[in-house]
């Protein structure tokens, strides 16, 4: 990384950044801090609003977990965020995404995918590439999910690419000379 990581267990100089770290670690559970999270953990605040955000983000919304899972994994292949990859292939695998259609996301044409899950990649490129979805793409969301759906779509494909970023800009996990993963 480009930055040293924070040492575990961080060093604290409040008990809000104590108690900041204490929430970090119970959304992370048994994994422990990620390399993420002591990257983040320079900024204590900023830390504690990404874990409550990103929390929402993954564990709160209504989406089917194959869902929210392509559109990460999409975003992370568009942006050549391979720790994001990394961390996220083997969830989209869980969630029944088979393997020849998560590695087809690695390539220009997404393949073996339902009509929802391709809508969701179209809608990823678009979000990604462009920002500004084009209305094409975003009729063939409209009709397949509801508009909570959408809003959750969004806020994922948003909130990923804000993660792929950090990652690539800081190159968190030393994963930016990795070509694919």
């Amino acid at each position: 990384m480009r930055l040293p990581y924070v040492p575990d267990p961080p060093p604290t100089h409040s008990a809000e950044d104590s108690a900041i770290v204490d929430r970090v670690r119970a959304r992370r559970g048994s994994r422990g801090l990620t390399q993420l999270d002591r990257a983040l953990l320079h900024a204590p605040a900023v830390a504690d609003g990404w874990n409550s955000f990103l929390g929402a983000i993954r564990t709160k919304t209504s989406l089917p977990d194959d869902i929210r899972e392509i559109a990460i994994c999409r975003v992370a292949v568009l942006n050549e965020a391979w720790y994001e990859w990394k961390h996220h292939a083997p969830i989209a695998l869980a969630a029944g995404v088979s393997e020849a259609s998560l590695n087809s996301l690695k390539g220009s044409r997404a393949e073996g995918l339902n009509e929802k899950q391709m809508a969701v990649v179209e809608y990823t490129n678009a979000m990604t590439r462009e920002v500004k979805v084009p209305d094409t793409v975003f009729n063939k969301l409209r009709p397949l999910f509801t508009e909570r759906e959408i809003v959750e779509i969004t806020a994922t494909v948003g909130a990923y690419n804000t993660v792929s970023r950090f990652l690539v800009a800081l190159d968190v996990g030393e994963m930016n000379e990795t070509k694919e993963h």
